[in-house]
């Protein structure tokens, strides 16, 4: 993962893989933010409306608009590449309205089930 940690200072970048069916929850960041299908299928949820997401497809979602991306297969996992617009970038938890740093939160949540 590349943060102000090692040097960034206009941008985060990462890759989760998703383990089949999972998903993460709904969710908004305080900056704009670009993800990549590198592996998979998935189903992007962006501000109400699912978009099939297929294999090197690159979505772009402004701040504040809610979204999750859903891993499509029952049996294949999924992996995303993510690049934020901000070394300080966050995700909030649109059911529960809790925040953390996505530098801080990545580490925690690493494969996602």
């Amino acid at each position: 993962m590349v943060t102000r940690a090692i040097g960034a200072t206009h941008f985060i970048n990462g890759i989760t893989r998703f383990d089949p069916g999972a998903s993460v929850p709904l969710h908004f960041h305080n900056c704009d933010e670009s993800v990549t299908l590198l592996s998979g299928e998935a189903i992007a949820e962006i501000a109400g409306r699912d978009h099939p997401v297929s294999l090197y497809d690159t979505t772009f979602i402004p701040a504040g608009v809610h979204h999750r991306f859903i891993n499509a297969s029952s049996s294949e996992s999924m992996t995303i590449m993510w690049i934020y617009a901000s070394v300080d970038a966050d995700r909030t938890i649109v059911a529960t309205g809790e925040t953390r740093r996505i530098d801080e939160e990545h580490s925690l949540i690493g494969q996602l089930r």
